[in-house]
C-alpha cells in the first residue's frame, strides 16, 4: 500500500482531528493529549501524519526546542492493522528530512514498555534514563537518533596505539565493582600500563545490551563507565549491509549456527566495529569468539579475548594500521592522470596551507605542460574509485625524481605508502638510476614518516635514497655507495668483511638492492608449493588476475615447527616446489629478508599475524597437523627475479661451489651459493 506522509496545516482540519482520534485509543501507552496540543504542534510544522488512500493510519507528534539542538518526539504513532509497514521509519525519516540541520531526534518511552526493538529498528540507540514524573515513577527510558553531524569530539585524534571495541561480556567485567570482580579478565583494561596502551570504544549496539539489563544499580554503573569511552556510530545504512553480509558467510560456515538467536546481535557488533573503523573487539563471550573467522574474513575484525590484547597489544597496534592483507583481492586499479582532471584531485591532496587550491591543480596541470621533462603523472584509486595515492615521477638515467608524492586518508593509508615507496625503489632499479629523489615540497605526511625509515635522508630541498645494485662483498658494495655519494657531494663510508648481521641488514634495507656476502647475515632456502607462491608472489601466474597493488611489502609464510638454525635477520630464497596439482614449479623465483622467525600454536600465529598473509586459520592448522604448532616466517622487501633459476641450474651452480643443495625443506645455503643464484636470476639475456 502507498504510504504518503504529510505536514499538517496550521489550521488544523480533518488532518488534525484524525490525529487526535488515533491518539485517543492508544493513550494507554501514549498518554493523554487535549486537542489544543496537537494544534499548537501543528501550528509550528510539529505534526506529520501518514496517509493511506487519504485515510490517516499514523502520525508523529514533535517539538523543536528553542535551546536544544535535537528534536524532541513526542508521539510516534501508528494504527493497529498498519503495524509492520514501514510506516514509522517513513515518519522519522520525514523529520530527519525536514530539520537535518537538527543533531538528532530523541523520545522517551516508559520501561515496562518493552518497546526496545521497534526503537532500534528505527536506528536509535537508549543513552540513558530518567524517573518519570508519574504517581508510579515509572522508569522511561531516553532514546537517540544522531543524524550524523560531527561534533568536538568526532576529529579528535587518540593518543592511545590501539583502539578497541568492546562488547556487553567485557563492559560488565570492567564495570562491576564487587570484589571478587577484581579477578575477572577485563579487569585487565584497569591496569595502568594498558590504560596508556588502548583506548576502549563502543558502538550502538553495547547500548542495547546496557538498557536489557534489569537491576537497575548495575544498569547505571554500566552507563557510567560507557561515558568514558569513545563514542562511534556508523552509518545504520552500511552497518545493515554488512550485517547481511556476515550473516551470509555464518550460513555458508554453519547453518545450526545462523539460527541461533544469539548470533544476529552478536554480528550487529562485528558489522558496526567493521563500519565503524574498528580492527579489533574484545569479547569474552564464547559465542562472539566462534564467529571470529567470519568475521575477519569478510568485517576485517579481528576479535579476541582480553587476555590476547594485553599479550601483544604491540602486534594489533601493528595490524591497526599496517594491514598488507587488506589489499588481496581488492580492485586498487593504476593509471595516468586524465587532461583537465587537476581539480577532481584537489579535495584529496590537497595538504598544505601553502598549496591551497588552484595552487595546487596549477602545480599538478604544469607537469604536464613541462617540455624539457616527460613527467609521468600516475593516480592509485580503490576499489570504489577514489582516489588514495599521487605520484608524479621522471628520471634522467642518473635520478628517478618524485616531483608530487602524496596519499589520501584512507584506512589503508599507511599500507599504501610503504608499498608505494618500495614500488618507487623497484621502479628506479628498473630504470637503471642509482638514487630515487622525492622533491615534493607538501608530501603527505605518512609518506614523509615511512620515507625516513625506509632509508632515504634530507639532502637539500628533498629526501634521497639509494639504489646500490651490488650483491658482493662489504668493499664492492661500499664502493658502488660512495661513488654515489661523491657525486652527491655527502659523506663518504666504509665497510670490510665479517660485518655483524644487524648492521649488514640495516646497511641493505637502506640501500635496497644492496646484498652484502661476506656479512655474517645467514642464507637460507625455502621449498614452497605452487599454489602458495601464486597467493603470496603471484608466481606461477594465477588464471584470473588479482587486483591488489602488487607484492605485499611484508607477508608470513607458514611451515612445520622443526628448527634448521633459523636466525633473524637472514636472507631467503624462494624455490617453487612441484606438487600434484601440475608440472609447474621447481625453479627458484625469489628472494626476501627474515625478519622474524616464531613457533607457538596454530591459533596464536594466525591472530598475530593474519593482517599480513594470505592463510586462515584452517590452513595454519593443517601446517601444524602432528606437531601440535608451526612455525611464521615473516618476511619482507621481496624481489622476484627477471629469469627464475630452474632445478638444473640450481643443481649445476650448486655443483660448481661443490655445495650441498637440499630441497626438501627449509635449510641453510652458503652465502656464496645465494650470490651465485641471485645473480643467475638477474642475468641478462
Amino acid at each position: 500500500m502507498s504510504i504518503t506522509v504529510v505536514t499538517v496545516p496550521e489550521s488544523g482540519g480533518r488532518l488534525l482531528d484524525a490525529a487526535v482520534a488515533l491518539g485517543n485509543l492508544h493513550t494507554k501507552t501514549l498518554g493523554l493529549l487535549t486537542p489544543q496540543a496537537y494544534l499548537q504542534s501543528a501550528e509550528v510544522g510539529g505534526l506529520l501524519v501518514a496517509l493511506a488512500a487519504d485515510e490517516v493510519v499514523g502520525y508523529a507528534l514533535f517539538g523543536l526546542p528553542k535551546r536544544k539542538h535535537y528534536v524532541r518526539l513526542t508521539h510516534l504513532c501508528v494504527a493497529d492493522e498498519h503495524r509492520g509497514e514501514g510506516i514509522a521509519r517513513q515518519l522519522i525519516d520525514a523529520i530527519r528530512a525536514g530539520h537535518g540541520n537538527r543533531l538528532g531526534i530523541r523520545a522517551k518511552c516508559r520501561r515496562n514498555y518493552d518497546l526496545s526493538g521497534m526503537w532500534a529498528s528505527l536506528g536509535f540507540v537508549p543513552p540513558g534514563e530518567s524517573v518519570g514524573r508519574g504517581h508510579d515513577r515509572e522508569t522511561l527510558d531516553t532514546w537517540w537518533l544522531d543524524f550524523g553531524h560531527p561534533d568536538l569530539f568526532t576529529d579528535m585524534q587518540s593518543d592511545a596505539l590501539l583502539i578497541l571495541g568492546v562488547d556487553h561480556s567485557v563492559l560488565e567485567g570492567i564495570a562491576d565493582r564487587s570484589p571478587e570482580a577484581e579477578s575477572r579478565e577485563p579487569r585487565i583494561f584497569k591496569a595502568a600500563w594498558l590504560e596508556d596502551e588502548t583506548e576502549l570504544a563502543y558502538t550502538p549496539q553495547l547500548m542495547l545490551d546496557i538498557r536489557s539489563v534489569t537491576a537497575d544499580t548495575v544498569r547505571n554503573q554500566q552507563r557510567s563507565e560507557v561515558a568514558r569511552m569513545r563514542k562511534f556510530a556508523p552509518a545504520a545504512e552500511a552497518v545493515a549491509e554488512r550485517h547481511r553480509e556476515l550473516m551470509d558467510g555464518v550460513r555458508a560456515q554453519s547453518a545450526d549456527l545462523s539460527m541461533q538467536p544469539h548470533t544476529g546481535p552478536l554480528l550487529q557488533y562485528v558489522a558496526e566495529a567493521s563500519c565503524a573503523g574498528l580492527h579489533v573487539l574484545t569479547t569474552c563471550n564464547p559465542d562472539l569468539l566462534a564467529l571470529a573467522d567470519v568475521a575477519r574474513e569478510i568485517g576485517r575484525v579481528k576479535v579476541v579475548r582480553p587476555a590476547v590484547v594485553a599479550l601483544h597489544v604491540d602486534e594489533l597496534r601493528q595490524a591497526q594500521v599496517y594491514r598488507p592483507a587488506d589489499l588481496l583481492g581488492t580492485a586498487f586499479t593504476t593509471g595516468q592522470v586524465a587532461a583537465d582532471a587537476e581539480g577532481e584531485l584537489t579535495a584529496f591532496f590537497d595538504q598544505s596551507e601553502s598549496e591551497k587550491g588552484s595552487a595546487f591543480e596549477d602545480r599538478l596541470r604544469a607537469f604536464e605542460q613541462d617540455d624539457s621533462v616527460v613527467w609521468r603523472r600516475e593516480l592509485l584509486r580503490d576499489g570504489e574509485g577514489r582516489p588514495v595515492a599521487l605520484y608524479v615521477w621522471a628520471h634522467d638515467g642518473r635520478t628517478l625524481t618524485v616531483a608530487m608524492l602524496r596519499t589520501a586518508e584512507h584506512p589503508l593509508e599507511q599500507t599504501l605508502t610503504r608499498q608505494l615507496l618500495f614500488l618507487l625503489k623497484n621502479l628506479g632499479r628498473e630504470c637503471g638510476v642509482e638514487t630515487v629523489r622525492i622533491t615534493d615540497p607538501f608530501p603527505s605526511p605518512a609518506a614523509a614518516e615511512a620515507a625516513g625509515l625506509d632509508g632515504f635522508f634530507s639532502q637539500g630541498n628533498g629526501l634521497t635514497a639509494l639504489l646500490v645494485d651490488v650483491c658482493g662483498t662489504a668493499r664492492e658494495v661500499s664502493a658502488t655507495a660512495n661513488r654515489i655519494n661523491n657525486r652527491l657531494k655527502v659523506p663518504s663510508v666504509a665497510f670490510g668483511a665479517g660485518l655483524q648481521t644487524e648492521i649488514a641488514s640495516a646497511v641493505e634495507r637502506a640501500w635496497w638492492p644492496a646484498k652484502i656476502i661476506d656479512s655474517d647475515i645467514p642464507c637460507f632456502i625455502v621449498p614452497i608449493e605452487p599454489r602458495w607462491s601464486a597467493e603470496l608472489f603471484n608466481v606461477p601466474a594465477p588464471l584470473a588476475p588479482r587486483g591488489e597493488l602488487g607484492i605485499s611489502r611484508e607477508h608470513v609464510y607458514y611451515r612445520s615447527p622443526g628448527r634448521r638454525g633459523e636466525s633473524v635477520p637472514a636472507r631467503l630464497l624462494w624455490y617453487v616446489s612441484q606438487d600434484s596439482s601440475g608440472p609447474q614449479g621447481k625453479m627458484a623465483i625469489g628472494c626476501s629478508r627474515l625478519d622474524e622467525v616464531l613457533i607457538d600454536t596454530p591459533d596464536a600465529l594466525h591472530s598475530q599475524f593474519e593482517h599480513l598473509g594470505v592463510y586462515g586459520r584452517a590452513e595454519v592448522r593443517a601446517v601444524a597437523r602432528g606437531h601440535g604448532a608451526a612455525m611464521a616466517l615473516r618476511f619482507s622487501d621481496t624481489e622476484l627475479f627477471p629469469a627464475a633459476v630452474t632445478l638444473g641450474r640450481l643443481k649445476a651452480l650448486a655443483g660448481d661451489l661443490e655445495q650441498p643443495l637440499s630441497l626438501m625443506s627449509l635449510s641453510k645455503i652458503s652465502s656464496k651459493l645465494y650470490q651465485a643464484v641471485y645473480e643467475e636470476g638477474h642475468r641478462k639475456t
